[in-house]
């Protein structure tokens, strides 16, 4: 493909040269402005499927009305593409840039179509955050056909069809026109179906994140756009106040904190939290888990979940912020605290950037826990983890260690890699990343399997942590990241726009063990909070502030009032005043 783009841009027939003596006759060249229409029409049909099929899911659409409606869509459809490519439709630029938005659209549809995924500024953030092991799972031949057969007809008709070479007057006057003639032919289609078009827009918002590929062009010009928005020439300071507190006074043992960072995990197939299939034996076989059933992520991606759980702004906040800040794991440096950052996945997005102290263990080489192709079960992090606390500085872990241990979890759509062989129960399971060519059953099936694997990997931390008795308050919180849609409604993966996302993208699940020393110096029995987070919804925007209030660290960035332990610590300090006061008397 880069060798037919590169022969369109130095092409006889792309700059105007004429052809040598002798040679065949060539084609009559073709007025730019029709290669504008041509493109533009055959994006708007063949690279539009999704959207069409969509539309024809609209209520109405078998009516007369309906085909009016979505013929005028169509059209405006078109006549966007040609308002686009009239501002490039130069000689040295209309064949190029044409070329790259079908190769755009090709993919664009492809996705779309395989996943029912739509396109947004987060998805495009994800893609360009994914790395080789990531893209290498949604190669497929499916795929390769697919985009080929969208994208050969339109670059072989660039490639052999000369365009006729106007003066820069009458060039810039066409494109004029050109603009101004799509942006009419817009207005008059809308005014036909108006108030059918604001009525489905508004209440089908998913519509205007299918129009290819205006909506990757709008994506990319977001992210260009975005340092306007926010300055990102500096990070804020965050937490530079703080301290720890009064549990930290003559303590006997230094607490420890594993902050499990899930990937892909969707609540509803959690064992523990219902699920009819028994996907977590060895956690659901414990009484001392608290789970939080009622849990929400921060966004749809990992792009987009994970700097806003580990931010103190909230989703809302953190949307609207100007600038970037400094993280949770910051905040917890700046007290003092040793923090380690294990990542068996595509990084930390940037929350961890200034911790020195990280790992990165996707690419170890263990025959029983790592494949060929370079990537690791999520064990792998707990391999030598003693030996790499034993190497933070000694000052900080006297007072007291955090380690966050980022999984690989059951990222898609290469589930089936997820579990270990021995853990797969539920059989037959989709092995291919072309998940639309399974059945749906077996996409859940390695799914839950890969379940499975977080449930073995969540009962080694325990137990791990369970060993260390230089260390016995110890704690673990483990949250997913994001959801996952398993082919519900025809949609597969995660990154949906927020607003229109399914729940099964966002409810998340979110555990917490004690072990009694910790409960005992947090003042948070493990009883109280699993009647008291059994049902309350909590969302990412607690996951900063909690985490803060169960390390006991005060800073003017704490929040009480979004530390999920409050209520139970305030009740069971209550108490032990109480009784103190009773014990007196």
């Amino acid at each position: 493909m880069p060798l037919i783009l590169q022969r369109l841009l130095l092409s006889p027939a792309a700059v105007g040269v004429a052809p040598r003596p002798g040679a065949a006759a060539a084609p009559r060249a073709l007025h730019p402005a029709w290669v504008v229409v041509f493109i533009s029409v055959w994006l708007a049909a063949a690279c539009n499927v999704p959207l069409w099929r969509e539309v024809a899911q609209l209520p109405g659409h078998g009516s007369l009305r309906g085909w009016l409606f979505a013929a005028a869509f169509f059209v405006i459809v078109a006549a966007g593409n040609a308002a686009l490519l009239s501002l490039l439709a130069w000689r040295l630029t209309l064949k190029p840039a044409a070329a790259v938005l079908v190769v755009m659209a090709a993919f664009g549809a492809y996705f779309m179509l395989a996943y029912g995924i739509t396109i947004d500024a987060s998805m495009l953030v994800n893609v360009l955050q994914t790395d080789a092991h990531e893209a290498a799972d949604v190669l497929s031949w499916r795929m390769a056909g697919t985009v080929f057969a969208l994208l050969a007809p339109p670059l072989v008709w660039l490639y052999r069809t000369p365009v006729r070479r106007l003066s820069t007057v009458r060039q810039v006057a066409h494109n004029g026109a050109l603009l101004l003639g799509a942006i009419a032919v817009i207005v008059v289609c809308l005014l036909m179906v108006f108030q059918d078009f604001a009525s489905t827009m508004r209440n089908h918002t998913k519509l205007r994140y299918l129009i290819n590929p205006l909506n990757t062009v709008y994506a990319l010009g977001n992210i260009a756009t975005r340092p306007l928005r926010i300055d990102g020439s500096k990070l804020l300071p965050l937490g530079r106040d703080a301290q720890l507190g009064a549990s930290y006074v003559g303590q006997k043992a230094p607490p420890l904190l594993v902050l499990v960072l899930g990937e892909t995990g969707r609540s509803g197939n959690f064992g523990l939290n219902g699920y009819a299939r028994d996907t977590t034996p060895l956690l659901s076989a414990r009484t001392d888990l608290v789970s939080a059933r009622n849990a929400w992520s921060c966004g749809t991606s990992t792009a987009a979940s994970v700097p806003c759980m580990f931010s103190h702004l909230g989703r809302t906040g953190y949307e609207a912020r100007a600038a970037n800040f400094e993280s949770l794991i910051d905040v917890l440096h700046n007290a003092g605290l040793a923090v380690l950052w294990v990542d068996n996945q595509s990084g930390c997005k940037g929350v961890c950037d200034r911790v020195s102290n990280d790992i990165n263990t996707s690419a170890l080489k263990d025959p029983a826990l790592c494949a060929a192709r370079g990537e690791c079960l999520d064990r792998i992090m707990l391999k030598d983890l003693d030996a790499h606390i034993a190497a933070l500085p000694a000052e900080q872990r006297q007072r007291g260690t955090v380690v966050v241990l980022h999984q690989l979890g059951s990222h898609g759509p290469a589930y089936s890699k997820r579990s270990s062989p021995e853990l797969k129960k539920f059989m037959p399971e989709c092995a291919s990343t072309a998940l639309q060519e399974c059945e749906r059953q077996q996409v859940v099936n390695a799914y839950d399997n890969s379940i499975r694997e977080t449930d073995l990997f969540l009962e080694s931390v325990l137990k791990w942590l369970s060993t260390r008795s230089d260390q016995p308050e110890a704690a673990m919180i483990y949250v997913a990241d994001h959801g996952e849609s398993l082919g519900e409604n025809n949609i597969y993966l995660h990154g949906l726009p927020y607003a229109i996302a399914p729940d099964v993208q966002k409810h998340v699940p979110w555990l917490t063990w004690l072990s009694p020393a910790m409960q005992s110096r947090s003042s948070l029995p493990t009883g109280c909070l699993q009647q008291d987070l059994a049902q309350r919804r909590i969302t990412h925007d607690n996951y900063f502030h909690s985490v803060l209030g169960l390390m006991d660290v005060t800073t003017g960035a704490y929040n009480p009032d979004l530390d999920m332990f409050t209520a139970c610590r305030n009740k069971s300090q209550s108490m032990a005043a109480a009784a103190s006061a009773g014990s007196r008397l």
